[in-house]
């Protein structure tokens, strides 16, 4: 495919005094002042408002009350792309899928009609969440996009599985990792095309599809149409968007996006599967998700009645599930067992909620703090790492009782 001109003007439209009245609600107020002063509520082709942090390439997040449901909406999902030429549908209209690598016993390409006719359609329920999420809210601030809650969402993707299609191409006993590309593409011929892989164990794994539908529509043009990778329990990262190419390979994968970019100190974080064939002694690459709990409703800032409110949001990990959600309207000094909404998978958002019941006039301090099936409880304190990843400790916020 053809690289194509950068999509302009992709939902843009200038901020209104009313939309900076309502920043409070839906910024979180420790994100740095830049980001708030010029972020504004956009309407993205597709889409309802999202909150727009950049525009080339487009980098759109969800308000935070669109977390109060456990599956999020296509027309309220984030938007996230490295870069700014992003194909167009009418150049996706030919779309195919090939699949080879010199670990692959054979070259073979699918139509889309062939992914729907000739294989087994399967489903999977999983977070896709940036590995940046919650970056604009490290202390002291890190480079990067400066995200805060809403760089994720919970759907139900439709497709099939990855090693069914590497099974067709035949996967021979010497790989190492299988690599993916994208549609997508850079500008400047010096910006290094968005590429990344996955260890062949994972990409085996029954549960790793490539996804042609989000909950139950087709995959919306700005999350990867026609098809994209899912990983659940991996950062967003790995799930490659308007996917277009599958190489087994018998060695690792070598470009800026796997070697420079989302590395974090080696052990930092908690994983089940290492990425031996990308870990180095110094780095890893940020792979699994780590615990965390997001609280939607009330949103900071916000006026309740003495006879008090309902906290509702959502847990999730990195695929054990969630055991407890636990919260605080003291400010962490005692806290409540909530009650967890249906369970939707290991790999989904779990909901939880807690009634408040009546309370004194004056602020409230609200908090959630969650423990996977696993025993992993959120962080107490700020692990801070150079590129802003795995911001897990426990959300805050005030509302004033009156």
């Amino acid at each position: 495919m053809q690289r194509r001109t950068v999509l302009a003007g992709l939902g843009s439209v200038a901020a209104t005094a009313a939309q900076a009245a309502q920043k409070p609600n839906w910024m979180s107020p420790a994100l740095p002042d830049g980001t708030r002063d010029e972020a504004i509520l956009v309407r993205p082709p597709g889409k309802q408002s999202l909150i727009q942090l950049t525009d080339r390439p487009p980098n759109y997040e969800t308000p935070i009350n669109a977390f109060a449901n456990p599956i999020t909406a296509n027309d309220r999902f984030f938007v996230r792309y490295h870069l700014a030429a992003v194909p167009t549908m009418e150049e996706l209209k030919d779309w195919s899928l090939t699949v080879g690598g010199d670990a692959a016993d054979r070259a073979v390409k699918f139509a889309m009609a062939d992914l729907k006719k000739n294989f087994t359609q399967v489903e999977v329920t999983a977070v896709c969440q940036c590995s940046g999420n919650r970056r604009g809210l490290f202390d002291p601030h890190v480079p990067g996009v400066e995200w805060g809650y809403g760089a994720m969402g919970n759907a139900v993707w439709r497709g099939v599985r990855l090693k069914d299609l590497l099974a067709k191409a035949g996967v021979k006993s010497d790989a190492v990792e299988v690599w993916f590309a994208g549609a997508d593409g850079p500008v400047m011929p010096a910006t290094p095309p968005f590429r990344k892989s996955l260890p062949v164990a994972l990409a085996q794994r029954d549960d790793v599809i490539v996804a042609t539908s989000m909950n139950g529509q087709p995959l919306p043009h700005l999350n990867g149409f026609p098809a994209r990778l899912v990983v659940p329990g991996w950062t967003g990262t790995y799930w490659m968007k308007h996917l277009t190419s599958i190489e087994v390979s018998t060695k690792p994968m070598t470009n800026f996006w796997v070697q420079k970019a989302y590395r974090v100190p080696a052990g930092m974080f908690p994983v089940d599967l290492p990425f031996a064939s990308q870990n180095d002694s110094a780095t890893w690459p940020i792979t699994e998700m780590v615990v965390n709990s997001l609280i939607a409703a009330p949103l900071d800032g916000a006026k309740v009645g003495r006879s008090g409110f309902t906290v509702r949001g959502v847990a999730w990990d990195r695929g054990h599930g969630i055991k407890t959600v636990e919260v605080s309207f003291d400010g962490g000094k005692t806290w409540k067992p909530a009650e967890l909404g249906r369970d939707l998978g290991n790999y989904a958002f779990r909901s939880f909620s807690l009634a408040s019941g009546a309370l004194p006039p004056g602020p409230c301090v609200v908090s959630a703090r969650a423990v996977s099936n696993k025993g992993e409880t959120q962080a107490v304190a700020l692990v801070r790492n150079p590129a802003g990843y795995h911001h897990n400790v426990p959300q805050t916020l005030t509302v004033t009782v009156a």
